[in-house]
């Protein structure tokens, strides 16, 4: 391994191959140190529409779908009393995405990075980073036989996800959302049935009292069937793992569709937990520092946003770094567009969430209650930048409060008769390509983003 890289990228997961596949095609050094020995266990195989760009960005589209994973044509809900039925054909343009065993996908990623000239190594693990004042320059690793050693760098790019080398370890700034505080539990079973109801090879979400349950349809005969339900909850009734599997029990088999589903089949691992808190770093960027993806922010799984966060912010990443070493962007102003960039498209997308649990219609609502975004949470947004003039009707919203402004996006996503009309209708992580700041006319803190010949900033006061 070299001792000194341009760039160093921590993590070899969708956000970390993402960046350093970008960086390596625009000529730039970059190493890339990942934890783990691929293929690994990640759960997240349900990817939306959008990242299906990203995909053809990258080049791997041809090889996801010569791998076999299966096609994912859409989305369906049951969601209290309403039945929503989303296919991607609905979306200009739209195509099928894809239901995927991350081990698996992870890999080719990783893969295709090395293949585009990233030096990449698995099995390393980084003990800290070492700053000079305020300026991350080196990282200390040791690998899985104990070898240690230093790589210095220019810029670091931290894709460690949740693990959050630097927002959580070095600098203590990852702070909890109010609201989202919930638990996963799920396993695999072999030989579900398919669900008709829905586009084919959709993820489908159902609402049960203890919050909902995703099933997720996969190319090797497996489904992944799992319950995401509320801290308190989950505190109260599960102080074993007896108590767990009996919760994840009576929820699955609590709604007739899922019940119908797993009839007949057989769970093929053990049930699996983890907390899907949403959190938010207060910055994603410092001198020689930007932090993406699940290091940066993570956002309840409802609606399958983690790889999109991912790869978007390390898009975002990789151009803002090509620019910063190529000498044609100031490093401020490149790590304030990344910041404010992926900041606004996380946020559009936390009020989304936060929308669709309250378009929830159904006799059980605690749960669904529980999930409602506090004034005090309203107010910590950037609402008015993040979506002034996205959406029909709300030109008005630089007259807005903070809260008020919130509240009119609330209505908008809504649509006329709430709770009739899913809010994804309304404003998707498709929608987040249409409105990307890629023109001079969109352009953030008089920044924007260049996608051709490769990703990289312009800065309109050059």
């Amino acid at each position: 391994m070299r001792s000194q890289s341009k760039v160093l990228v921590i993590g070899g997961g969708p956000s970390g191959s993402t960046a350093a596949t970008f960086l390596a095609r625009n000529g730039v050094e970059v190493t890339l140190l990942e934890r783990e020995t691929f293929p690994r266990y990640h759960v997240g195989e349900s990817l939306s529409l959008s990242v299906v760009r990203m995909m053809d960005l990258l080049g791997v589209s041809e090889k996801l779908d010569k791998f076999g994973f299966r096609h994912k044509d859409g989305s369906y809900y049951e969601w209290g009393k309403e039945k929503w039925d989303l296919p991607f054909t609905d979306v200009p343009g739209g195509k099928h995405s894809w239901q995927v065993t991350r081990a698996d996908f992870d890999k080719i990623l990783l893969d295709h990075a090395r293949e585009e000239g990233v030096e990449a190594f698995e099995g390393h693990r980084i003990r800290d980073i070492r700053f000079s004042g305020d300026r991350a320059v080196a990282a200390r690793w040791q690998n899985e036989a104990g070898d240690e050693g230093e790589i210095g760098f220019d810029y670091v790019i931290d894709a460690s996800g949740r693990a959050g080398l630097l927002a959580k370890r070095h600098f203590d700034m990852r702070r909890m959302h109010d609201v989202f505080r919930n638990v996963g539990v799920w396993t695999y079973w072999k030989d579900a049935k398919d669900i008709p109801e829905g586009p084919d090879g959709a993820v489908t979400v159902c609402s049960v009292a203890e919050g909902w349950i995703w099933v997720i349809p996969l190319h090797n005969g497996i489904t992944s069937i799992g319950l995401v339900t509320d801290k308190k909850r989950f505190g109260e009734q599960c102080s074993s793992p007896a108590d767990v599997q009996a919760l994840y029990e009576r929820a699955v088999h609590a709604h007739p569709l899922v019940r119908r589903t797993i009839a007949g089949a057989e769970k093929v691992s053990k049930i699996r937990t983890e907390t899907d808190y949403s959190y938010v770093a207060d910055r994603f960027s410092g001198p020689g520092h930007l932090i993406s993806g699940d290091a940066a922010c993570f956002l309840d799984p409802l609606l399958s946003t983690g790889v999109h966060l991912a790869t978007f912010s390390a898009m975002l990443a990789a151009a803002s770094v090509s620019s910063m070493v190529d000498g044609t962007v100031a490093e401020e102003r490149a790590l304030n567009f990344y910041d404010v960039a992926y900041r606004y498209s996380y946020e559009r997308l936390l009020v989304l969430v936060s929308v669709f649990y309250d378009s929830y219609r159904g006799k059980d609502d605690y749960f669904y209650r529980g999930q409602a975004m506090t004034r005090a949470e309203q107010q910590r947004l950037h609402i008015h930048e993040a979506f002034l003039s996205i959406i029909a009707g709300v030109e008005d919203l630089s007259d807005a409060t903070t809260v008020d402004a919130y509240q009119v996006i609330e209505k908008s996503l809504h649509g006329r008769d709430p709770g009739t009309t899913p809010p994804t209708r309304i404003h998707s992580q498709s929608r987040e390509w249409t409105i990307m700041p890629n023109s001079p006319a969109n352009a953030i803190e008089g920044m924007y983003l260049e996608m051709e010949p490769s990703v990289r900033l312009r800065d309109t006061q050059r």
